[in-house]
């Protein structure tokens, strides 16, 4: 996508990546994660290390025109089956990206992972989430008492 730089968390300054770790902490944030606990300084640092050597999971920083916007990452990727879970959040300081960064992941995952289906599992309380999926044409193919799974497919768009 034109105008957003995808920065591999991997070649993060520590700067950087503290900053990350504010967002990821920050309350709207992590209420809408598996994990809600804070995540400590070591835990965050040792994670991104570990993804040098992870082949099945890719984390990036989003910059547009010089502001920094958001996460998107792909996690259990197949490349045999050509699909993997995504996931995303945003600046919790700026408004109004989630389509942006929606967009972003969907782009690099067809075309440059050459991904053809995402999966994204959400809280079902979580209905802004929710719509903008559906509005990528996410589908939803399985619910349980806490999380939706919701289901794109390449050749949806």
């Amino acid at each position: 996508m034109e105008d957003i730089e995808l920065i591999n968390f991997t070649k993060l300054s520590l700067d950087a990546k503290k900053m990350i770790l504010g967002w990821r902490n920050h309350p709207n944030v992590k209420k809408w994660m598996y994990s809600q606990n804070d995540i400590s300084l070591d835990e965050h640092l040792n994670f991104i290390e570990s993804l040098k050597v992870k082949a099945d999971s890719k984390y990036f920083l989003l910059k547009k025109k010089g502001e920094l916007i958001g996460v998107i990452d792909f996690t259990s990727i197949n490349y045999k089956k050509k699909e993997a879970e995504i996931g995303l959040y945003s600046n919790p300081e700026l408004k109004g990206n989630g389509k942006i960064i929606l967009e972003c992941i969907i782009d690099y995952g067809v075309n440059n992972l050459k991904l053809e289906k995402l999966f994204a599992n959400l809280f079902i309380e979580n209905k802004i989430a929710y719509g903008l999926y559906e509005k990528f044409s996410f589908k939803e193919y399985n619910r349980d008492d806490k999380l939706i799974y919701m289901e794109f497919k390449n050749e949806d768009l």
